[in-house]
């Protein structure tokens, strides 16, 4: 066989190990993305492969050198590889989005679709201090750690706090109108804290909050999610609002401490599902005991605000609202939570990283049906 052959059946083994090469932001392999510039390959074997970037300043970058160099070393007969980076034209970032997206003139919410299969979780309390961003999070990460694909939107605006919780300081990508979410151990994630400036506040009405979640649902390309967590601020105001507006199809998910006082709270939160015609997934218990150096266990709020709530919702709502878990009071939650590693994964066989993996477990194996769901209907009168 001639050298011009070997170099050409080499070549094609190159363009079939970049397509095993995914973009490390939109999940696809880049030969589909339009991202291989040329393969030229040497009759010594060395390889120039060219990838164009979606944009100049992608943060990804020395990851896709990385990922195309030792792909493309895999490959029988190559001596060596550069890669060169190039940028896309507005062109091909416009043909791109096309591709992704689809041709609509405005962004739609893919979760608010009839055909989706994502499920959704609005995590609600009735008031702040209850643990809900911690349960989030926790959540999200033992779900992806599973092999499921999770995202979180951060719809605690005043008070967001989940990058924080998943240890990443990430700023997202921009492509044309497209905003590609940061990663932490598997989750995709979305926070104003993203677009803001160090810890500056964020002193906005209603109507500019409603705009930044519906931003966060349809103008982010999540891709194809199994989950979808938003952490929603406490109580009943516009975040609770917009989000049963723009995914009438997100289910509750309450969370509470066994306080008396917390648990009414809470029963506020979850009762807006009879306004919204939203699904009561279930209440969580956080903080429900500390467990002492003697096994014995410490009631540090009292017991039983859990269970009350559920039982609460279960009567005004007219259909089962399980207790899906209690979670120990544990100070590394918190430890685990300011260093950015969820206790899911930092310590999986503590007491509430073993709590918080059956509530997980629970949310992602529960089979649908129509049980608490609203069919928007009336009864009519003969």
């Amino acid at each position: 066989m001639s050298t011009t052959g070997n170099t050409t059946t080499t070549e094609q083994a190159v363009r079939a190990a970049l397509a095993t090469v995914d973009d490390p932001e939109i999940h696809k392999p880049i030969t589909d993305l339009g991202m291989v510039k040329s393969v030229v390959v040497s009759p010594e074997g060395h390889a120039r492969v060219a990838v164009y970037l979606t944009v100049a300043g992608c943060p990804m970058r020395d990851t896709i050198t990385k990922r195309v160099t030792q792909a493309v070393s895999a490959v029988a007969g190559i001596t060596g590889v550069d890669v060169e980076l190039d940028v896309m034209s507005d062109e091909q970032r416009t043909e791109l989005r096309r591709g992704l997206r689809g041709d609509a003139a405005e962004p739609v919410i893919p979760f608010a679709q009839p055909g989706s299969l994502t499920r959704v979780y609005c995590v609600a309390s009735g008031k702040g201090g209850v643990g809900k961003s911690s349960i989030t999070v926790n959540l999200a990460a033992a779900m992806a750690a599973r092999g499921l694909s999770v995202g979180v939107v951060d719809a605690d605006i005043y008070g967001h706090s989940v990058p924080r919780m998943l240890g990443t300081t990430a700023r997202p990508t921009k492509v044309e109108d497209m905003i590609m979410p940061p990663q932490a151990h598997g989750v995709k994630v979305i926070s104003i804290g993203m677009f803001t400036p160090g810890n500056d506040a964020v002193v906005w009405r209603g109507p500019m909050l409603h705009r930044a979640l519906q931003q966060f649902l349809a103008d982010v390309y999540w891709g194809d999610l199994d989950v979808l967590l938003l952490d929603l601020p406490p109580g009943t105001g516009d975040i609770a609002i917009s989000t049963a507006q723009l995914v009438p199809n997100a289910e509750l998910l309450v969370v509470t401490t066994p306080q008396t006082a917390a648990a009414e709270v809470a029963e506020r939160a979850g009762s807006i599902a009879l306004q919204t015609r939203q699904r009561l997934a279930g209440v969580v218990e956080n903080m429900s005991w500390m467990e002492l150096p003697d096994g014995s266990r410490m009631e540090v709020f009292g017991s039983g605000g859990g269970q009350t709530v559920a039982d609460s919702l279960t009567r005004i709502l007219g259909a089962p609202v399980p207790l899906l878990g209690q979670i120990p009071l544990e100070t590394r939650v918190r430890e685990c939570g300011d260093s950015g590693t969820p206790i899911v994964l930092a310590e999986p066989e503590a007491p509430a990283a073993v709590a918080l993996r059956a509530v997980a477990n629970k949310l992602t194996t529960r089979a649908r049906g129509l049980a608490g769901m609203s069919l928007n209907i009336s009864p009519v009168s003969k």
